[in-house]
């Protein structure tokens, strides 16, 4: 299984340099020199990129790949999703962080056990990180902090859920949850 752990953002100069959006916590690790990444595009096409060189300009990590020899070729990758295999990654110490991958697909409930849809994926915006929830083909966004997700069970397979009045669009499950309920639009904690 191969996890997000980028994103290219833009071509920089003129040597075919990218400027990635890191989204990974060991950035030195997953994009150092010889790393092999998996490239994916919108249109679902992948690739294989070899790091040549990684420096950090401004804040925002560039990379050079050996298979983007110029600027040309740089421009051509706007977008792409950097992926990594999951199996490579650390662990993590801290019991309230979680790989993206390992909260994708758990079942969401409420505190009283009532099923309310399936972690499709975590969604990083400015505010912070969401879970998106597939609820019978329709997208809820619950913010993924402790005070509504109090518990992540991992080896359960679940996360729980404590949502203030009318975040969840429901059909009368939660009460007072207005039918047209929307948040915000990715790791976690």
């Amino acid at each position: 299984m191969e996890v997000v752990v980028g994103r290219v953002a833009k071509a920089h100069g003129i040597r075919g340099e990218l400027a990635v959006d890191v989204r990974t916590d060991s950035p030195d690790e997953r994009f150092a020199e010889g790393a092999v990444l998996t490239g994916k595009s919108r249109n679902g096409g992948t690739t294989r990129l070899t790091v040549a060189a990684a420096r950090w300009h401004s804040g925002r990590l560039l990379l050079r790949f050996e298979e983007v020899p110029d600027r040309t070729a740089a421009e051509r990758q706007r977008g792409l999703l950097l992926l990594a295999e999951a199996g490579e990654l650390p662990p993590i110490d801290d019991p309230d962080e979680f790989y993206d991958h390992e909260l994708e697909g758990l079942r969401a409930e409420l505190t009283d056990g009532t099923v309310v849809g399936t972690v499709r994926e975590i969604v990083h915006s400015p505010g912070g990180e969401l879970l998106s929830l597939d609820r019978d083909g329709a997208e809820a966004l619950v913010p993924f902090v402790r005070e509504i997700v109090p518990e992540v069970d991992i080896d359960g397979g679940r996360v729980v859920l404590d949502p203030p009045e009318g975040l969840l669009d429901d059909g009368g499950e939660t009460a007072g949850a207005p039918d047209d309920a929307a948040g915000p639009d990715e790791p976690a904690r």
